[in-house]
C-alpha cells in the first residue's frame, strides 16, 4: 500500500513538474511572439511619422524658394537650404527604416530622386535670380514645370503610408491574437497547477493525520524505550560501582598484602637484630640485610604502583634500542637461565627513541622474566627491534595510539601461551596466574605504565600451546641517539666523597629523613647544613656566603621545593640543585617527564645512591644563561 502511494505521488509531482515546465516554455514563446508584433506596429507608427516630417520638410525648402523669389531677401535662401539638408536626411533614415521590406525600399528610392529632381528646379531659378536673370524666372514658374514632379513626390507618400496602415492594422490584429492566447494559456496552467496542488494539499493531509499517528506510536515505545533505559542505567550503574569495589578491593587488598609481607620483615628482622646485636653481631648483620631486602622491596612495589598510574618520574633521553638490547644480552642470559635459548635481533638503522633507560631497561627484564615463567620445561625467547609505520586504520581500531612512526620492541616467546580472558587483563595491577608468593601482579603493569606515559603503545598477541607476543611501540624522536649506559652504583668501599671541603644545605620538613641525609652526607666528608623548610633554609642562606649545592624535598609545607629553588637561584645562582622526592609534584615534572636541566633522587634512597647523585649534581657541568 505504501509503495503504491508513493508512486502515484512521484507521478503527480512529476505532472506537475511537467504543467509548471510547459507554462513556462509557452509563456516564453507567446510572449516573444507578443514582443515581435508589438515590434511591428511601432516601426510601421515609426515610418509613417517619418514620411510626414519629410513632407513637412519639403513643404519648409519651397516655402523659402518662394519668399527669396518674390522679396529677394537673403535669409529665405538659408531657409531653404536648411530644410534642404533637414530634407535630406529624413530621406537617408527612411531609406534605413525600410531597408528590409524590398516594396518600401523601392518606394523610398524613388521618393528620394523625386525630391531631387524637384530640388533641382529650385536651385536653377535661385541661380538665375542671383545673376539678374529675373525673366528667365519668371518664364521658369509659368511654364510649372515642377508641379507633376511634386504630384508624383505626394503620390509616392501616399502610397508609403497607406502600406504602412496596412501592416499597422495587421500587426495589431496579430498582436491582440497572441494576448488572448497567452491569456488562455496562462489560465488553463494555473488550473492545471492547482488540480494538482489540490491533489498534493490532500495527500499531505492525509500523511501528515498518519504520520502524526506514527509519531503518537512512537512517542509511547519512545517513553516506554526510556523508562527501560533508565532502569538499565541504573542498573549498570550499580554494577560499575561493584566493579570499581571490587577493583579497589582487589588494589588495597594487593597492595595491604605485599605491604603487610615486606613490612613483616624489616619490623620482625629489626627487632630481632636489635635483640641480638650484643650477643651475636653475625646474626644481627643477616637480620638487618633481611630488613634492608625487605624494605627494598617495598620501595620497588611503590615504584611500580606509580608507574602503572603514570606518576612514575622519567628522565628520557635520547637512545638506539637496538644497543640497548645488545648491552643488556648478557645481563638478560645470565637472569633468564640456562633452559631457555635466549636471542637477541637487534634491527640495523634503527630509528632513535625518547624514554628513559632505566625505566626501559626494567619493562624488558619484567617481560623476559615473565617469559621465562611461562616456559618452567624450556623453550625460546628472543627480543627483537624494528621500524614501523602505524597507518589510521590500525590507529582507528587501537584509540590510545596516534598513526605515525614508531620503534618496536618485540618478546617473543614458545611458552604455554594465555587465554582471552587472561590477555584482556594482563595489565591490571595485582593480577597474576602464579601461584602464590611467585608474584605480584605489578611487573606488566609497570610495563603499560611505562610505555603509556612515554606516549607509546603496547599489544599483546598470545594463543594458548603456541606462545605469547608483547610489542612495545615508542614514538620515532626526531633527534640523534646518544650513546647511553644505564646509573649504577658500585660498592661502598667506592662511593663518591666530598671534594675541597663542599658545603651542602639540606631542607626536609620530615626530621627522621633529613637526618638520615645529613648523616651520611658527614660520613662521605660533606659539610652539612639543615634546615626544616624553605623559609628557614632562606634565612641560613643570608648568613652563609658558601654552600655549593641544595638537597631540598619537594613536597613541603609552606613553601614547597620549586619556590624555594626559584628563590635560591635568584639570590644565588652559583648554588647547585638536587630535589629528592618519593612522589614529585607539578613542580618539577611536567606531563610525566622530569623537567629540562631538574636533578633528581627518587626515596628511599640508599647511600649509594645519595653519593653517586650528590656528585653527579656537583661535577656537572653547567650551560651558561
Amino acid at each position: 500500500m505504501i509503495g503504491k502511494r508513493s508512486d502515484a505521488g512521484r507521478i503527480a509531482l512529476l505532472s506537475g513538474l511537467a504543467l509548471i515546465c510547459a507554462a513556462t516554455a509557452g509563456t516564453f514563446f507567446l510572449l516573444r511572439a507578443e514582443r515581435r508584433a508589438d515590434a511591428s506596429v511601432v516601426h510601421s507608427l515609426q515610418v509613417q511619422e517619418r514620411l510626414s516630417s519629410l513632407t513637412i520638410r519639403a513643404q519648409q525648402s519651397l516655402l523659402g524658394e518662394s519668399g527669396y523669389l518674390l522679396v529677394g531677401d537673403q535669409r529665405f535662401v538659408e531657409r531653404y537650404a536648411g530644410a534642404r539638408r533637414d530634407l535630406e536626411s529624413e530621406l537617408a533614415a527612411l531609406r534605413r527604416e525600410v531597408s528590409e521590406d524590398p516594396r518600401q525600399a523601392e518606394r523610398a528610392a524613388r521618393l528620394e530622386r523625386c525630391w531631387q529632381e524637384r530640388l533641382s528646379h529650385t536651385d536653377g531659378r535661385i541661380a538665375l535670380a542671383r545673376a539678374g536673370r529675373l525673366q528667365e524666372v519668371r518664364e521658369s514658374i509659368r511654364q510649372v514645370l515642377d508641379r507633376p514632379i511634386i504630384e508624383r513626390c505626394r503620390a509616392i507618400v501616399t502610397e508609403m503610408k497607406a502600406e504602412e496602415a496596412r501592416r499597422f492594422d495587421l500587426q495589431r490584429r496579430a498582436s491582440d491574437r497572441q494576448a488572448a492566447l497567452l491569456s488562455v494559456w496562462l489560465l488553463l496552467c494555473a488550473v492545471a497547477v492547482t488540480g494538482v496542488a489540490f491533489w498534493f494539499t490532500r495527500r499531505a493531509l492525509a500523511t501528515a493525520r498518519e504520520t502524526s499517528h506514527a509519531r503518537d506510536q512512537l512517542l509511547n515505545a519512545n517513553a516506554r524505550l526510556h523508562e527501560e533505559a533508565a532502569s538499565r542505567e541504573a542498573a549498570e550503574t550499580q554494577l560499575r560501582q561493584m566493579q570499581k569495589m571490587e577493583s579497589i578491593g582487589q588494589l588495597t587488598g594487593g597492595i595491604a598484602h605485599d605491604f603487610n609481607n615486606m613490612l613483616a620483615i624489616v619490623i620482625g628482622s629489626l627487632d630481632l637484630a636489635r635483640r641480638r646485636l650484643e650477643q651475636d653481631p653475625k646474626r644481627a648483620g643477616n637480620h638487618i640485610d633481611s630488613a634492608m631486602s625487605g624494605a627494598q622491596r617495598a620501595a620497588q612495589l611503590t615504584s611500580q604502583l606509580l608507574a602503572f598510574g603514570r606518576r612514575q618520574p622519567l628522565a628520557p633521553t635520547a637512545l638506539d634500542a637496538s644497543q640497548l638490547i645488545r648491552r643488556l644480552s648478557e645481563l638478560l642470559r645470565r637472569t633468564i637461565g640456562g633452559k631457555v635459548d635466549f636471542r637477541v635481533d637487534p634491527a640495523i638503522g634503527l630509528w632513535p627513541i625518547f624514554a628513559d633507560v632505566g625505566q626501559l631497561e626494567s619493562a624488558l627484564v619484567n617481560l623476559c622474566l615473565n617469559a621465562r615463567d611461562a616456559m618452567p620445561d624450556g623453550g625460546g625467547l628472543t627480543v627483537r627491534t624494528t621500524n614501523v609505520k602505524l597507518d589510521p586504520a590500525y590507529a582507528a581500531a587501537h584509540p590510545d595510539v596516534a598513526p605515525g612512526d614508531y620503534v618496536r620492541i618485540t618478546v617473543e616467546d614458545s611458552g604455554a601461551g594465555m587465554p582471552d580472558e587472561v590477555r584482556e587483563r594482563a595489565f591490571e595491577p595485582f593480577f597474576t596466574t602464579k601461584a602464590q608468593g611467585k608474584g605480584t601482579g605489578l611487573g606488566l603493569s609497570q610495563v603499560y605504565g611505562f610505555v603509556k606515559q612515554s606516549g607509546g603503545h603496547v599489544a599483546i598477541e598470545s594463543e594458548i600451546g603456541r606462545g605469547t607476543v608483547v610489542h612495545l611501540y615508542l614514538p620515532r624522536h626526531g633527534g640523534k641517539a646518544g650513546q647511553n649506559e644505564s646509573w649504577a652504583t658500585g660498592p661502598e668501599s667506592r662511593l663518591p666523597r666530598a671534594r675541597d671541603r663542599e658545603i651542602v644545605l639540606v631542607v626536609d620538613d620530615e626530621d627522621k629523613v633529613r637526618e638520615l641525609a645529613v648523616d651520611a652526607l658527614r660520613e662521605l666528608g660533606y659539610i652539612v647544613l639543615q634546615a626544616p623548610g624553605g623559609e628557614a633554609a632562606l634565612a641560613l642562606l643570608e648568613g652563609q656566603p658558601r654552600i655549593d649545592l641544595l638537597l631540598t624535598d619537594v613536597l613541603m609545607a609552606g613553601m614547597d621545593g620549586a619556590q624555594l629553588a626559584a628563590q635560591v637561584e635568584a639570590l644565588r645562582p652559583e648554588i647547585r640543585l638536587l630535589y629528592m622526592s618519593g612522589y614529585p609534584s607539578d613542580g618539577i615534572v611536567r606531563d610525566g617527564m622530569l623537567t629540562d636541566g631538574v636533578a633528581l633522587l627518587s626515596k628511599p634512597f640508599t647511600v649509594a645512591q645519595l653519593a653517586a647523585r650528590v656528585r653527579q649534581a656537583l661535577d656537572e657541568k653547567v650551560v651558561p644563561a
